[in-house]
């Protein structure tokens, strides 16, 4: 079952410099608290809402009600002021914010519960950008520590959740630090938008990586809960 609480992050950038963020906890009986997020920030980077170019918003894997409701507003944002949205993958924003240097390996996985975690494996290139080695996947948590080099930077709040898997070939960055704050969302949409990689409003949905429980067939064990390469 879904939770009911999860965490909002806003953040405002110009280029690759961001100029306010925050974050708050909210829940389905808080959603409008969102909008106010939205405006505090703005109002924090001494902009107004028509000041705005475009839209960025997580995409997932994640919380199922968390990102519906994050997407529904970014897409009600981008309708309302005719502008464009990106579409950022969560576990990318999550290895942006490891800080990794050239040459490093970056995992990030978050907790997907049921024994699984959402991961996803990142090289940083000679010029500090981040490089996927492959798709979001859902994964026992021993399985995809079992794949990672030695040595790989672990990021997000599966390591705390399973540090038994974990422990001996990662290098933890805590997730109370190190989580995939609004600023980062914000330049990494940036840097789509200007790529001309907007999506189409009409179409996009949240990445969930494996579908809602209520969606899966009584006493079906799906593939993609078992990883790649599962038999």
């Amino acid at each position: 079952m879904d939770t009911a609480t999860w965490t909002a992050a806003v953040g405002v950038v110009r280029g690759e410099q961001v100029l306010a963020e925050d974050a708050a906890s909210t829940s389905r009986s808080h959603v409008g608290s969102l909008p106010r997020l939205v405006e505090g920030v703005l109002e924090r980077a001494g902009l107004g809402i028509r000041d705005v170019e475009g839209v960025a918003v997580s995409i997932g894997p994640g919380s199922f009600t968390g990102l519906r409701i994050g997407l529904g507003l970014a897409k009600g944002l981008a309708f309302a002021g005719g502008l464009p949205l990106a579409a950022v993958p969560t576990l990318e924003a999550l290895a942006e914010a490891a800080g990794a240097s050239p040459g490093e390996t970056v995992c990030a996985a978050l907790d997907a519960r049921k024994r699984e975690v959402y991961a996803a494996v990142f090289q940083v290139d000679p010029t500090g950008q981040l490089r996927r080695l492959g798709a979001d996947h859902a994964v026992a948590p021993e399985i995809l520590a079992a794949r990672l080099p030695a040595g790989t930077i672990l990021i997000g709040d599966a390591g705390e959740a399973y540090p038994d898997a974990f422990q001996e070939r990662t290098i933890r960055r805590p997730f109370a630090t190190h989580h995939p704050r609004g600023g980062i969302v914000a330049k990494l949409g940036a840097r789509r938008l200007a790529a001309g990689e907007a999506v189409d409003l009409g179409s996009v949905e949240p990445v969930y990586v494996r579908p809602p429980e209520v969606e899966l067939p009584r006493g079906r064990v799906a593939s993609h809960e078992r990883g790649p390469g599962a038999r």
